[in-house]
């Protein structure tokens, strides 16, 4: 029985990272600044847990009041006693008398409760002294499924479904095992920023070549559809047809735009296109995967819980899920919208709000425990200086992590 480890009090802090010109930009969000709403768990052993969820800048330090006030009923709880019955717990949270009402499981209150779910797991994983992906590879299907709020999704993934799925790649879990040596694929974000000019694309992308990646990701979403496809056309000339272009277009279309502009990039050949329109439009975006089929759609990056994900894949609106933990209520949801996507077939491709720290662990559970093929994992390199152990990326493939706990732990607490 590992030992005792108990929550002795709950801090909230306020990260923020300005980026490079053009960095983080897209046809929506302008001029970003990377900032970290991060809880703090800390224990009666020197352990801290670490809980992080990316916003843009202004409003960080509401979510980071969001956690004070979500998560002060943790202190004095055993991280074990909590962990056992974690969904139990995340439901509670999430339905808070008062809180409740600005979502509900959405917005400012819900990315509160992802920052705080993500510590309880890191510190979980540091208290057994394990990485999260082992942690959660080593737990029987039935107490996975306890960490689990299945609540609204009775009709679509019950308990026991998600047993079975777990139960039934168990015993194959050996010829996937091999990733763990191998490395997890990524694909490049940062070579095309929606803020950086043609040859900053082309430089980005050869370096991206040069490093071993194959897959490759553009910002779209102009004003003038040309600008869309002359960089398109510009950047698959360059990576070659051998080589994965994605679209991400972040919202900025009408469903009419989308099936005009989606249309004249056909010739590029887009592996997915990433938010084509609004990101509550179930049936636009199911209007739309019947349009412009064979090409797929991907999305996740705006859909805030498990709910939403539930009617896009029962609408056959979605093709790849990029469900992301720092946007879900954290490891908890987003292990539930992995479940549920496998019933569906459906790929998992997460989105990194976390620069791909947490989800490195994810995509091996995934990949391993539940029988998702290993396509890749975003990657995103500009916050790497500010972890502890940031995420090794080799020759386009994520290393393993070896250090215990989601390996989101800053630098600048380590100087506090």
């Amino acid at each position: 029985m590992p030992s005792t480890t108990v929550i002795q009090s709950v801090q909230s802090f306020d990260a923020r990272y300005p980026l490079p010109s053009g960095a983080g930009s897209d046809a929506v969000h302008s001029e970003s600044e990377y900032c970290l709403a991060v809880t703090l768990l800390n224990t009666d052993q020197g352990l801290v847990g670490t809980g992080i969820v990316l916003t843009l800048g202004e409003g960080n330090r509401i979510v980071c009041e969001l956690i004070e006030l979500l998560a002060r009923e943790l202190a004095g709880k055993d991280i074990e006693e909590l962990m056992s019955d974690f969904g139990a717990v995340s439901r509670r949270l999430a339905n808070h008398p008062q809180l409740r009402w600005l979502g509900p499981h959405k917005g400012a209150v819900h990315l509160a409760l992802a920052s705080v779910t993500n510590a309880c797991f890191d510190l979980w994983a540091k208290a057994r002294g394990v990485p999260l992906w082992r942690l959660l590879l080593d737990l029987p299907a039935e107490q996975i499924v306890r960490l689990l709020d299945l609540s609204y999704l009775e009709d679509a993934l019950t308990e026991a479904d998600a047993i079975e799925i777990l139960r039934k790649h168990r015993s194959t879990r050996g010829l996937r095992e091999a990733v763990l040596q191998a490395g997890y694929p990524g694909y490049d974000t940062s070579v095309g920023w929606f803020g950086y000019d043609d040859e900053r694309v082309r430089e980005n992308a050869r370096r991206a070549l040069d490093a071993g990646f194959s897959a490759f990701k553009l910002k779209i979403g102009s004003r003038d559809p040309q600008r869309d496809l002359r960089r398109a056309r510009m950047l698959r000339e360059l990576i070659s047809d051998q080589a994965l272009l994605m679209l991400d277009v972040n919202q900025q279309w009408t469903l009419p735009q989308a099936l005009e502009v989606c249309n004249l990039l056909q010739d590029v050949s887009p592996y997915w296109m990433e938010e084509p329109t609004h990101p509550d439009d179930v049936a636009a975006h199911r209007k739309l995967a019947q349009a412009i089929a064979p090409m797929r759609i991907a999305l996740g990056e705006h859909v805030p819980n498990r709910v939403m994900f539930k009617n896009f894949l029962e609408a056959e609106a979605v093709h790849f899920v990029q469900v992301d933990c720092t946007r879900v209520a954290g490891v908890s949801e987003f292990l539930t919208v992995s479940l549920l996507a496998r019933k569906f077939d459906r790929p998992v491709v997460p989105h990194v709000g976390d620069m791909g720290q947490i989800h490195q662990h994810l995509v091996l559970f995934n990949h391993i425990a539940a029988g998702h093929p290993a396509l890749f994992l975003e990657y995103i390199p500009h916050l790497r200086q500010h972890f502890r152990t940031p995420a090794r990326v080799e020759s386009g493939r994520y290393a393993t992590p070896e250090e215990s706990g989601l390996s989101c732990d800053l630098v600048e607490l380590d100087k506090r």
